[in-house]
């Protein structure tokens, strides 16, 4: 089984060729990514809007915003904690442009398709035990459904690219959507929230978080650095 190191050496050149990557002529780059943060939890996010290649990471702009005050209100931790041991993953990693009617494009078949070998390959070296689709999309590429009440609110084991994992999924949090503010999109989403803080996987990233920030780095004598 590969050792933590291997993963984190494998995953930073991951994401270094990820960066580079070219192969779609309708996209916008450059690709976006959080980095490579080793870790058994994955968030899977559609693909990056207009803000996110300006500041260089997911999630950079308003749904942001709700998606990590979702994740601090449920698991006690904030944005940065967050980012720093979660790994950000997506269907499409380069803004898709904008449709005729002014809103986010869709991304294609041939597109998604271009950049699935991306989370094929993230599968393969962080093996995650816990999967969260932000949004129809991402979730749409692990679980068959048609209307968001049947998949938010519940847990799904599932085998993916070889890999056995549980999958909790999210509405987007985009405020296009009024779901996950009205009923019943409000509780399956609340209830997706919990279900996520419960699963041992953001347990133990949880404690992590909480140690991390009760005891900063000391240098070989004891000193703080």
């Amino acid at each position: 089984m590969p050792t933590r190191s291997t993963r984190r050496d494998a995953l930073k050149d991951h994401v270094s060729r990820l960066l580079q990557c070219r192969r779609c002529p309708r996209m916008l780059p450059p690709p976006v990514s959080g980095g490579p943060v080793v870790s058994r939890v994955m968030l899977v996010g559609q693909a990056p809007g207009v803000r996110e290649p300006v500041f260089g990471r997911p999630f950079a702009w308003t749904a942001g915003k709700t998606l990590f005050r979702w994740l601090e209100e449920a698991c006690a931790m904030d944005e940065i904690a967050v980012r720093s041991q979660v790994y950000f993953a997506a269907v499409c990693r380069c803004f898709p442009g904008k449709a005729s009617g002014g809103t986010d494009r869709v991304p294609a078949p041939d597109e998604i398709r271009n950049c699935s070998s991306w989370m094929k390959d993230e599968f393969e070296i962080l093996r995650p035990r816990l999967v969260i689709p932000v949004g129809r999309l991402a979730i749409a590429q692990f679980i068959a459904f048609e209307k968001l009440d049947e998949v938010i609110g519940h847990k799904f084991h599932l085998r993916h690219n070889g890999v056995d994992a549980d999958f909790i999924p999210l509405p987007h949090p985009s405020g296009a959507s009024p779901w996950h503010k009205i009923p019943p999109g409000r509780d399956l989403t609340a209830q997706a929230l919990r279900q996520i803080a419960r699963h041992p996987e953001m347990v133990a990233l949880r404690r992590k978080a909480v140690a991390k920030a009760s005891h900063p780095l000391t240098g070989a004598r004891g000193r703080a650095i």
